[in-house]
């Protein structure tokens, strides 16, 4: 999965005033972490300085492992595969083909409220999934969207053992990366588990927003085997094709999220939470 995208044009989609949509590249032209990341900081700068408007930039990355600050080691590859740290919160990610990736940078009021920011971004993200008919959700304490699972008592059971005994909730020393397939994050879904469909991991500095969101659309899951997802050892991962069960493209995903992040971007009042 993941084929290249070639219908998607590269460059600003204009925009007389509000947010501004900037596509860094798709498919064959797929962005490298570091180039994006200095890009990130180059119009960080700029949006502090007011010399830029609010700017989203879309992309697909080059396959490539991310730590947030709170990643701890027994999360990472055991491989050895490189892993760029990143100045971001939340914890380890994979980006790579098939994933549409958003970095909206965006002038907050003070004080900021980083979590109304999150919140902002999952609804922009579960409205554009609802329009693919697939109901994205929230979970307490976790970040991102989500596809919610079966019931515990009703999921299948692993390994002929009733999933009352899976070892993830009992055992604080599980580790999903040395247990094969059958507790592999891309098997979330056979399982019948809670998956993540979009991780959301920002940073907040001089009041402007950085990093932001990846949306799992057509990608190989198999490469968030290697890893803990997001530091959660309960859970999964899943994409917009493997949910619909047919084939998707960026291609075909992006408009719809660049119309549901103005909406909710341009339209939110940016008040911090009362105290």
């Amino acid at each position: 999965m993941g084929a290249a995208v070639t219908a998607i044009s590269r460059g600003e989609t204009p925009a007389p005033e509000g947010l501004r949509f900037v596509h860094l590249g798709f498919g064959a032209d797929a962005v490298d972490y570091e180039s994006a990341w200095q890009e990130q900081r180059r119009i960080h700068a700029a949006r502090f300085a007011d010399e830029v408007p609010d700017t989203c930039l879309l992309l697909e990355h080059q396959s490539v492992y991310t730590a947030g600050r709170r990643t701890s080691d027994d999360e990472r590859p055991l491989d050895g595969t490189p892993v760029v740290d990143v100045d971001r919160g939340g914890k380890i990610t994979w980006h790579g083909p098939g994933q549409l990736i958003g970095y909206p940078i965006q002038k907050l009021p003070r004080p900021v409220d980083v979590v109304a920011h999150v919140r902002r971004l999952e609804e922009a993200l579960i409205r554009a999934c609802a329009e693919f008919g697939i109901e994205g959700s929230r979970v307490e304490g976790r970040s991102g969207v989500w596809v919610l699972g079966d019931p515990v008592e009703e999921r299948r059971a692993l390994g002929g053992l009733n999933l009352d005994f899976d070892p993830r909730l009992a055992d604080e020393l599980f580790d999903p990366r040395l247990n094969g397939p059958e507790y592999a994050p891309s098997n979330a879904g056979q399982r019948r588990e809670d998956r993540k469909l979009a991780a959301i991991g920002i940073r907040v500095a001089k009041g402007v927003t950085m990093h932001g969101f990846s949306l799992n659309v057509n990608p190989d899951n198999t490469s968030f085997d290697k890893i803990v997802p997001c530091g959660i050892r309960d859970a999964g991962v899943a994409s917009l094709a493997g949910e619909l069960g047919r084939e998707i493209t960026i291609a075909e995903v992006l408009p719809v999220v660049e119309k549901h992040l103005r909406d909710v971007l341009e339209n939110a009042e940016l008040l911090p939470r009362a105290v």
